[in-house]
């Protein structure tokens, strides 16, 4: 199959091309770094010219919720409607696990945009709904440290390897179009102050965490469960211990 990826030069993109072309699929990159915007359309005729599926794990980090839904919804119409004019039949997104059950946070509001466009548009699809990333709490204090400490919040999570991840996007793009399908998730619940700490001092690295509410991306509408697959979710093999093995320098 012939396959393009929206989002290509970021790691998940990185990952699920590998994984496409060891099956032996052939890839088109999508990303501005390969002359492809997909909120614009530029280059996107002929990026997806013969092309079988779309795979989108594109992202933006904007903290703003009107520039992450403006984003989100922008890139999703214009992509789909590329999509059409190709005559392209498999439409897969990336999304997040919960994404419905958190009204206050600017990214999951840009992806239920996302989500809603995908559903509502003229192309059959996939939605694949997976927990945050194992790497996902060093990150989030990394953004937020200021001279060595950082405030992080004290969320409960279930969190999911990347590269698991790109596996079950690359099986899911060489399929049949499932709808909305259930959560991609890690076998283990976890809670991120300890697994930033964890990763921290697996790095050999000094940031001093203060678990608050109070560090302006979450709010205690993420506390709790809310945050963790359903009940009939896909377990992914990879631990949040497996993958911290590999974090040691």
């Amino acid at each position: 199959m012939r396959i393009a990826v929206a989002g290509a030069s970021g790691h998940i993109g990185t990952l699920v091309q590998d994984e496409l072309t060891r099956a032996g699929h052939q890839v088109v990159p999508m990303s501005r770094r390969h002359g492809v915007d997909v909120r614009t359309g530029e280059g996107l005729a002929a990026a997806l010219a013969g092309a079988d599926a779309v795979l989108d794990v594109t992202s933006n980090e904007s903290t703003e919720e009107a520039e992450t839904v403006g984003f989100f919804t922008e890139a999703g119409r214009s992509l789909l409607a590329a999509e059409q004019r190709a005559g392209i039949g498999h439409h897969v997104v990336l999304s997040i696990a919960g994404v419905h059950d958190v009204p206050g946070n600017a990214h999951y509001a840009g992806k239920r945009a996302q989500e809603d466009v995908v559903a509502a548009g003229p192309v059959p699809y996939s939605i694949v709904p997976a927990t945050q990333f194992h790497d996902f709490a060093a990150m989030v204090a990394g953004w937020l440290a200021v001279d060595g400490v950082a405030p992080i919040a004290p969320l409960l999570l279930q969190p999911v390897d990347p590269a698991d991840v790109a596996a079950v996007l690359a099986r899911v793009a060489t399929g049949a179009p499932v709808g909305r399908r259930r959560d991609l998730a890690g076998p283990t619940t976890e809670d991120m102050v300890d697994m930033a700490r964890r990763t921290f001092a697996a790095r050999g690295e000094s940031i001093r965490l203060v678990p608050t509410w109070q560090n302006g991306i979450f709010d205690a509408s993420m506390a709790g469960e809310v945050l963790l697959p359903g009940p009939d979710a896909e377990i992914a093999p990879t631990s949040f211990d497996d993958w911290l093995a590999t974090q040691r320098p």
